[in-house]
């Protein structure tokens, strides 16, 4: 009896092997949750151990590249699920720093962030549907600003005082995601103005 197309990529989904860097990437999406449960328990030094599960989700984002391209590992399946993994950990991270940190500057910074990456994610959806997706790659200024995001975020996350002179790092972080803001915007707009001759040349 025949299969259904349903059936059949289901097929498809379950002979797919699961290489190193997909298995880094789901490894990433796991750490979410335990980071927002230990975000939210409050005991001593779960500020610092929240930072640390965020800097490693950072880091494997990093590796998965790394070994997807000196080894030859990269899948359609990994190059869909790793820029949803970065945006899950950015985005519900900087949701849980504004609530706990309300004040505007943290509130509008975060807004920028989240709002560039869907406006992005969504243009680069359009672009793939008229077969022009190779117009918005990432580039070295989008690296940059999730460099700079991460860094912000894990400061932002610690946030102790360091001794005198006295510095609190959360103003230090909140400094550090107005940079990150700051590129978020001009990533954007390069995406944008890459992609434009084909936005006025589409019907």
């Amino acid at each position: 009896m025949p299969c259904s197309t349903a059936e059949r990529e289901h097929v498809k989904l379950a002979a797919m092997p699961l290489t190193l860097p997909t298995i880094l990437t789901l490894f990433r999406i796991g750490l979410l949750p335990v980071m927002v449960l230990v975000f939210y328990t409050g005991f001593r030094g779960s500020n610092v151990a929240a930072a640390i599960i965020f800097l490693a989700a950072a880091l494997t984002d990093w590796l998965d590249g790394y070994i997807a391209r000196r080894y030859n590992l990269g899948s359609a399946f990994g190059a869909f699920l790793d820029p949803v993994a970065d945006k899950l950990m950015v985005a519900v991270t900087l949701f849980l720093l504004v609530q706990e940190n309300p004040t505007p500057l943290l509130a509008i910074t975060s807004a920028v962030i989240v709002g560039r990456e869907i406006t992005i994610s969504a243009l680069r959806e359009w672009m793939a549907e008229i077969g022009a997706r190779g117009l918005v790659k990432v580039a070295l200024l989008g690296k940059l600003k999730t460099l700079m995001q991460s860094v912000a975020i894990v400061v932002l996350l610690y946030q102790h005082d360091l001794p005198p002179p006295e510095l609190k790092l959360f103003h230090v972080g909140e400094v550090l995601l107005v940079i990150a803001a700051a590129l978020t915007i001009w990533s954007g707009l390069d995406y944008l103005r890459a992609a434009w001759p084909a936005m006025r040349a589409s019907k």
